[in-house]
């Protein structure tokens, strides 16, 4: 007899989601879904609630109605004593850094693993050192953040939010306020996490050549850096990149690059321009 496995669940679902803050819909009716390798584009006017479904995603906010399901389970209903377990499968990298002023690089960085109860030092040691050397940061490890520039404190926010390896990363306006040189670092860390790990991605950005430069190139493990994503997408399984943009709490698009840039839709190239 022929047994057939179950396809995997999508690794982020949002089914019909609603939101309000006060009198204010942010969020009404949204559903799409993520599939696990993914990269995922949010896009949207500020306030369209880009930001508010990434820590929708981490369980952070709960919507007024809907599903919010990671790796095939509904957080919606978990309570805060139940969701640490499921946050320790994703990472989330905000805007501004969000490091610690009080703590050192190491402490910032390692932050996470003593939340989570990890008690053997050298083993702390080792994982900080290798996430700090994925960034190319590691000879910051005994900076205070108020030492480092804006770049340098974000390439230290993704070696925080990827030290207990994540299969999910969230990105919440990663190069905004980074100058051209700094936001291509950024990008390129996003690519290689993506590329090289296999991480479900999902990329919150005001920087439409941010998107298009991730969607147009890929980190090649073969190569050690960046190729055009043509050129390795079926030899190395590099996965689809997708674009969601918001638009009055609502999906107002959904699709490709191509489907974007060829769009004659009038809002979307008004947006595109």
């Amino acid at each position: 007899m022929l047994v057939t496995s179950e396809p995997a669940a999508p690794a982020v679902e949002i089914r019909r989601v609603s939101l309000a803050f006060d009198e204010k819909q942010v969020l009404n009716d949204l559903s799409f879904s993520i599939a696990t390798g993914e990269t995922l584009f949010l896009l949207g006017a500020t306030g369209t609630g880009k930001s508010v479904l990434l820590k929708m995603m981490m369980g952070l906010i709960k919507p007024d109605a809907g599903e919010v399901l990671i790796n095939g389970r509904d957080i919606v209903p978990l309570s805060e004593s139940e969701l640490p377990p499921l946050r320790s499968t994703m990472g989330i990298v905000f805007q501004e850094g969000a490091l610690f002023d009080s703590l050192n690089v190491y402490e910032n960085v390692c932050y996470r693993s003593r939340e989570e109860g990890v008690q053997d030092e050298e083993e702390i040691e080792r994982r900080v050192r290798e996430v700090l050397s994925f960034v190319e940061m590691e000879g910051a490890i005994d900076k205070m953040p108020s030492e480092l520039s804006g770049g340098m404190q974000r390439r230290v926010s993704i070696a925080r939010a990827i030290i207990s390896q994540p299969s999910i990363m969230l990105y919440d306006s990663p190069t905004a306020g980074l100058d051209p040189l700094t936001a291509n670092t950024i990008s390129l860390l996003i690519a290689k996490l993506r590329d090289a790990q296999r991480v479900t991605s999902v990329v919150v950005t005001h920087r439409l050549q941010d998107a298009f430069f991730l969607s147009n190139f890929a980190f090649s493990v073969e190569q050690g850096g960046l190729v055009p994503a043509a050129t390795v997408a079926e030899k190395e399984a590099v996965h689809d990149v997708r674009f969601l943009l918001l638009r009055d709490t609502r999906l107002y698009f959904e699709g490709g690059r191509d489907d974007l840039v060829r769009s004659q839709d009038p809002y979307l190239r008004k947006f595109l321009s």
